[in-house]
């Protein structure tokens, strides 16, 4: 990709100045099949100028007990490696991690199950510093539907009370592999901001994962934002171009205003093993059925940079962009973190 010497300075310029938050990274859990990362590679993450990161840990693969083993490693893991990253529970550990010159890391879950329907369970796990879940994991669970399934029902009862004590409680929703009516549901009743954290425009790749406009658009009237993925699956470009980004981003921005996207790139540098994970779980995954699906490949932290310049090439102002890159989220938690 050809960008002019100008943009591209002026794109790390502002990757050094700039908060810049990538909401979701999957790491390889302990007892549970490898996704190809490991939390060495937070460093790439560091050097291609990201200051915070969502890190999962649990959802619906797992029971509470096992979310909450996998919250304390997380914890200690982090700790272990102090010297460089932070654990990140408020919005002014990620402007201080900006400051020193360390990597943020906010935790996260995808899916509820791991909550077992005791609502007492949310405070508990944010008091741990988990600070955003998914409501479910592409298929159904006790809160509504995931998107990879035919019939979606909308939010249950029990789905529309989680909500709620998330929202007291200061846990940020996020809408990413949920079903379109449970998620449209999810919105209509939001008393602060949500996120989709990580899914691409349905209007410029057709995809189970990826989001319509009305979806979009109701995300972005609760006050949230849109962030966008860097998977090939949702991307509709098994290359990851830079330029496949941009066309989702600014899709987004056209519709919603630089206020209301942001970058979850959900980044697997070795994807092999999740390829495999994936296509044993055909119902989770349906575009697995097809012998032809050449799997997952993902854009890389380094190329983060490339957007920016995009962004400016565009004619993107300045402030639009660092919105964009961190400033959104920074507003979003800020009124949804206690």
């Amino acid at each position: 990709m050809q960008i002019e010497a100008a943009h591209a300075e002026r794109a790390r310029q502002l990757l050094k100045s700039s908060v810049v938050w990538d909401n979701v990274w999957p790491v390889d859990l302990p007892g549970h099949e490898s996704v190809g990362n490991t939390w060495d590679q937070l460093d790439r993450f560091a050097a291609a100028g990201v200051t915070a990161i969502g890190l999962t840990l649990a959802g619906d693969n797992h029971n509470s007990a096992e979310a909450l083993r996998l919250t304390a490693w997380g914890r200690s893991e982090l700790r272990a490696r102090e010297s460089k990253v932070m654990l990140a529970q408020t919005v002014a550990d990620i402007v201080e991690a900006k400051r020193i010159g360390k990597l943020a890391v906010v935790l996260q879950f995808e899916g509820t199950r791991c909550f077992e329907r005791d609502l007492n369970l949310i405070d508990a796990f944010y008091a741990l510093g988990v600070r955003q879940t998914l409501l479910a994991f592409n298929n159904a669970n006790c809160t509504g539907s995931g998107c990879a399934e035919k019939v979606d029902g909308g939010l249950t009862s029990y789905g529309r009370r989680f909500i709620r004590e998330a929202e007291r409680v200061g846990m940020l929703i996020d809408l990413s592999h949920v079903g379109r009516q449970t998620s449209l549901d999810a919105f209509a009743m939001a008393q602060r901001p949500m996120v989709i954290s990580h899914s691409n425009a349905n209007a410029v790749h057709t995809s189970f994962r990826n989001v319509d406009d009305v979806q979009a658009a109701a995300c972005a009237d609760t006050g949230g934002l849109v962030a966008i993925s860097g998977s090939s699956e949702y991307l509709g470009d098994t290359q990851c171009r830079t330029e496949t980004l941009f066309r989702h981003l600014d899709h987004y921005v056209q519709r919603l205003g630089a206020s209301h996207v942001g970058i979850g790139l959900d980044i697997v540098f070795k994807p092999e093993p999740l390829n495999r994970w994936a296509r044993n779980r055909p119902e989770e995954w349906p575009m697995t059925q097809d012998p032809s699906w050449p799997g997952f490949s993902y854009a890389m932290p380094e190329q983060v940079v490339e957007l920016v310049a995009l962004m400016l090439a565009n004619g993107y102002p300045e402030a639009a962009v660092e919105d964009i890159l961190g400033r959104n989220y920074l507003r979003v938690c800020s009124q949804v973190w206690r």
